[in-house]
């Protein structure tokens, strides 16, 4: 498959708990600091959310950084999500030309890669647009990556685009792996998950349980 026949519409689009993985690229201090086209705190959330997400329904992820001991550790409230993970610490900017985590994405068998990265124009674009070309389905995911200008950040995504990935964000990932409110168990996982980091979703979903709660609920 190339990046020409990746289809975009019907079933076979959507994204499951057992047809993809998820990449979070170099989401560490040094590369936060130069964020420009979103609130990094909002940024930092939305990640988590992600991660927290992609631990729920199962979905294989990769933690990697670039030049940890110069850029900073991932933040803390990332690779607390997968504290049995050590995350890969590269050289190349373009993290689909280390062979480390390439090799990853190949041992799980799954040919639709989902990544978040710092920065967008960048570290995200770069492995996006490679692996597209390697005949794998890639999906970014806007509100978990920033680049350094609204501008870097917009023509990232219209690079991407061009090339012919998928945007979405962390809640239609969410969304997308649930897919039928039905699923009871990933339903109740989600839900901590929407409290925690959903904005105002979340308050929203706190009011809602507590007016089902009644005046004696817990």
């Amino acid at each position: 498959m190339t990046s020409a026949s990746f289809w975009k519409s019907g079933l076979e689009a959507m994204l499951t708990p057992d047809n993809c993985v998820l990449m979070l690229i170099d989401h560490q201090p040094f590369q936060a600091a130069a964020v420009k086209n979103i609130d990094v705190a909002t940024m930092i959330n939305n990640t988590v959310s992600l991660a927290k997400t992609a631990k729920a329904f199962g979905v294989p992820t990769l933690l990697t950084s670039v030049l940890k001991d110069r850029g900073g550790l991932i933040f803390k409230q990332i690779t607390d999500v997968f504290p049995e993970q050590t995350p890969i610490d590269r050289t190349f900017i373009n993290t689909w030309e280390d062979e480390r985590c390439v090799e990853w994405v190949k041992g799980t068998g799954r040919k639709k890669v989902v990544i978040a990265a710092l920065w967008t124009e960048v570290c995200l674009a770069f492995p996006v647009i490679h692996a597209l070309g390697d005949g794998y389905e890639a999906y970014f995911v806007t509100d978990a990556s920033g680049g350094t200008s609204v501008e870097a950040h917009e023509m990232g995504i219209a690079r991407m685009i061009q090339a012919g990935a998928v945007p979405l964000t962390s809640g239609v990932f969410m969304a997308e792996l649930q897919r039928d409110w039905a699923r009871a168990e990933s339903a109740a996982k989600i839900a901590e998950i929407i409290l925690e980091h959903g904005g105002a979703t979340g308050t929203s979903l706190a009011w809602e349980l507590q007016l089902l709660a009644g005046p004696h609920g817990a």
